[in-house]
């Protein structure tokens, strides 16, 4: 079970984990161990809440498929153990980053004071750049 807030977590059943053969160097033992982790999570078929399952799918990720379902391969530790964790990790922060509210932004304008600094700047500015040019006999 994969907790992610008091009130939501995810059963083991929805998660399905796979050991495969690491990719890249790793010497005699490679051939015989599967240490990597294909982790894959379906976001539609998920008892997560509508409104998470919604920004999980809006996410613009590519770890996730159109079908919605979460892809994530862990490969970085020699154990399998270890590689699983890291993979549980993963998906606990992309869960939990869609679970953070964006605050709306307000609408500001500029005070008076840096409006004038701002073209004072501009003009001392386009003085000196003046200043440049060729001097006329």
């Amino acid at each position: 079970m994969l907790r992610l807030s008091k009130q939501i977590c995810i059963p083991a059943n929805e998660i399905e984990m796979t050991a495969v053969a690491a990719q890249g160097a790793g010497g005699q033992n490679v051939n015989k161990v599967a240490s990597a982790i294909h982790l894959r999570f379906d976001v539609r078929a998920s008892s997560l809440p509508e409104f998470i399952k919604e920004r999980l799918l809006a996410l613009k990720d590519q770890r996730l498929t159109q079908d919605g379902v979460i892809v994530i391969k862990a490969q970085q530790h020699r154990t399998q153990e270890r590689n699983r964790d890291a993979a549980l990790k993963r998906l606990q922060q992309i869960i939990q980053s869609v679970l953070v509210t964006p605050s709306k932004r307000k609408a500001t304008k500029p005070s008076k004071s840096a409006q004038e600094k701002r073209l004072q700047s501009k003009a001392r500015r386009g003085q000196i750049k003046s200043l440049r040019g060729k001097i006329a006999d």
